[in-house]
């Protein structure tokens, strides 16, 4: 017979009412969350716990616990705050001890630190790989760290502009029908990129450097003929691309220059029979040195809790279905 699992006991000091109520959170909802994400049972008695589960699991949320009681002193906690803590450490972080170890971007509004292990991965990867990928569902932070990579690499001089790009197509959207000339059309959609960049820099400084083209922003289109050096390249919603879009924009990238393409290929918005750019060249380039592919899961949703339920439910929902078509970028 097994011999049954020692607990792990530890005890939070000092013992402070309000400050543990803080962390226990409502009817000890943020200890419950933490047994649903680590697969633990958690059981105390005032500030002295018993962890039950297996050890790695265990100390790593001590560790978490220990780091959301330090936090108690100047912040309100909510489950959304110990969902973001959960995700910016990791089971991989909090097992090494290494949760506050990490790559840092600089921006002129202050640093950013990627959350959770596969984003320091992606990061990484930005920062060794000249052409880099990042592909998973909404929320996880593909395009928000592209940029900030992008900041950074322009705060530090190692390239003289962005240029952030897109493709003009959009769900059920008739660009067409929109007033204006082509980057007007599309300017509404690249909203996410002026924001990120808005958060970054400032209005101000966004407004001078659009100004004096050190950042572009412009859709995939205006891309054809052009040599991009000592740039930082940003390909929004890559899953929009045709493949030769894809590889046209691909055969744009010059010397000194870094390249990320982001997209999610369960969100192909192409009219139906076109091939996804992104889902091609996922198999084409899998193996050639010097480009890195990052796959973001719903469990590196870093927004709201629900929005990682919701990606999850759909995934669910999807291969329940029979006899479902094959998808577009297959």
């Amino acid at each position: 017979m097994n011999a049954p699992i020692e607990p792990h006991r530890f005890t939070l000091e000092p013992f402070e009412a309000h400050r543990f109520a803080n962390l226990c959170g409502q009817f000890d909802e943020h200890l419950r969350l933490i047994e649903q994400r680590l697969a633990i049972e958690i059981r105390n008695r005032g500030n002295q716990f018993e962890l039950v589960g297996p050890s790695k699991h265990t100390q790593s949320a001590e560790n978490l616990l220990r780091r959301l009681y330090r936090e108690t002193k100047s912040t309100e906690l909510s489950p959304e705050t110990v969902h973001l803590y959960l995700q910016e450490s990791g089971l991989e972080a909090l097992d090494s001890g290494k949760a506050d170890a990490g790559v840092t971007l600089r921006t002129k509004k202050g640093m950013i630190k990627p959350r959770g292990a596969n984003q320091q991965r992606y990061v990484k990867a930005i920062l060794d790989n000249d052409i880099n990928f990042g592909i998973g569902p909404a929320g996880t932070g593909k395009t928000y760290l592209a940029v900030a990579c992008a900041v950074d690499a322009l705060e530090r001089e190692q390239v003289r502009r962005i240029l952030l790009v897109r493709p003009a197509v959009e769900a059920g959207e008739k660009l067409g029908f929109l007033p204006g000339d082509l980057a007007q059309k599309i300017d509404p959609y690249l909203r996410p990129l002026y924001d990120a960049l808005y958060e970054m820099l400032g209005f101000e400084t966004v407004a001078k450097l659009i100004e004096k083209q050190v950042i572009e922003i412009a859709p995939l289109a205006y891309m054809r003929g052009r040599t991009l050096n000592n740039s930082f390249i940003i390909l929004d919603e890559s899953q929009n691309t045709t493949l030769e879009q894809m590889k046209m924009f691909l055969t744009r990238i010059g010397f000194g220059s870094t390249a990320v393409i982001t997209g999610d290929i369960t969100q192909v918005d192409l009219p139906r029979g076109t091939k996804s750019g992104l889902g091609h060249v996922m198999e084409v380039l899998k193996d050639v040195p010097g480009i890195s592919f990052t796959h973001f899961k719903p469990k590196d949703v870093v927004r709201h809790p629900l929005v990682q339920r919701i990606v999850e439910a759909y995934e669910r929902f999807e291969e329940r279905q029979p006899g479902k078509d094959a998808p577009r970028d297959a």
